[in-house]
């Protein structure tokens, strides 16, 4: 089925005006233009996309961080409708000090209008250790990143309104930093746009400074979504179908489109909701000490093989399992105690959501006829 390139492949030749407005494959697009290898090319102070398609077009499509990526970046320096957007002040910031991996890059789709696209997570530990640092941290750094950078820009860049988005952890950072921005930069930006990230602790929603930047929010999800249905939302929701199984539905070149949309679908896959309502459970029943001692405990054992990726670590697994034995080992009694007691409860868990949750247990979003699909679900 159609993805976000065959997109290009039709649009690309227009341009974005009054006939052919800014839409949300376009938002997609932008959003995920920050996951590009920038860091491996030599930027000047302005790019293009055009500019910077070319610098990468040598480059393997195994050394962009996702498969999609090259196609991506080099149908949209052939195409009109992006090929000479500006780019500027790209941002990487990963330190392990303090568990952080981020970046960030403005576009300039005219010279009134910007987009600040923040990357989700990337293929490195590092990465998804921060990830994971959610289901026990009200704030994560990444999150303060993206609330600077994008108060830099707007200060940058005054007389212009801003688009913000972002995938997987990407969308998380930019609902943050859209959030907890000044008033006078949530009344220049236009929409926020998360693409199946993560949402927050109720506690960092409950206080929200200025609620009314809640309307601006949208969060698209794939119906068998499984990290963007973790912690809680706000603002409108919208279940978009992808052709892939499972986990696999959180690439976005899985999310199939027409024209300039996405198909939209009518409810979670059960596999969403057990998974959805394992963790639920899960989050309830321990407690944030145990879930962190538990997730630093695992990825310790993650650590210890000295791979800075999850490609890495499954390539030279067989040759560490030695290392991560003794690792373990060396874990001590209460951190081994503590790992078994929450792999329990998660199993528990989901052995109940797996006994409890039938086809008619499964929520669907109202969003049959083209104004519901318009609409999305409003969450409160």
């Amino acid at each position: 089925m159609a993805n976000i390139h065959d997109y290009i492949k039709w649009r690309g030749d227009l341009p974005i005006n009054d006939q052919f407005p800014f839409n949300e494959l376009d938002n997609l697009v932008l959003a995920r233009l920050s996951y590009m290898i920038f860091n491996k090319i030599t930027m000047t102070q302005v790019e293009t996309i055009g500019s910077v398609s070319d610098k990468m077009k040598d480059f393997l499509n195994e050394e962009f961080i996702f498969n999609g990526d090259k196609e991506l970046i080099t149908l949209l320096g052939m195409s009109n409708r992006f090929k000479n957007m500006i780019i500027t002040d790209y941002v990487q910031n990963n330190d392990a000090s303090i568990e952080q991996q981020f970046s960030a890059i403005t576009i300039h789709i005219s010279e009134s209008e910007i987009y600040v696209s923040y990357c989700g997570t990337d293929s490195s530990i590092l990465g998804w250790k921060e990830d994971f640092n959610l289901a026990y941290m009200e704030n994560i750094p990444a999150q303060f990143s993206g609330l600077e950078y994008i108060k830099k820009i707007a200060s940058k860049y005054v007389n212009t309104r801003i688009h913000v988005g972002g995938h997987s952890k990407g969308g998380n950072v930019a609902i943050y930093a859209a959030i907890f921005a000044d008033e006078s930069i949530q009344n220049r930006i236009i929409d926020v746009v998360n693409y199946d990230g993560p949402g927050f602790d109720q506690r960092v929603l409950d206080s929200i400074p200025n609620p009314t930047i809640i309307d601006k929010i949208t969060t698209y999800l794939p119906q068998g979504s499984i990290i963007g249905r973790l912690m809680e939302h706000k603002g409108k929701i919208f279940i978009v179908h992808s052709d892939a199984k499972g986990i696999l539905q959180h690439d976005i070149f899985s999310w199939t489109v027409m024209k300039d949309e996405f198909i939209r679908f009518y409810k979670w896959t059960n596999g969403s909701e057990i998974m959805n309502n394992s963790v639920c459970e899960w989050l309830k029943n321990t407690t944030p000490e145990k879930r962190k001692i538990f997730i630093d405990s695992i990825f310790e054992l993650l650590y210890s093989t000295s791979a800075e990726t999850f490609n890495g670590f499954t390539k030279v697994l067989v040759q560490k399992l030695p290392t991560i034995i003794k690792t373990y080992s060396n874990l001590s009694d209460e951190d081994k105690s503590v790992m078994i007691e929450m792999l329990k409860l998660f199993i528990k868990s989901y052995y109940d959501s797996l006994k409890s949750t039938g086809v008619s247990k499964v929520k669907t979003l109202k969003i049959n006829d083209k104004n519901n699909s318009k609409r999305g679900e409003d969450v409160e």
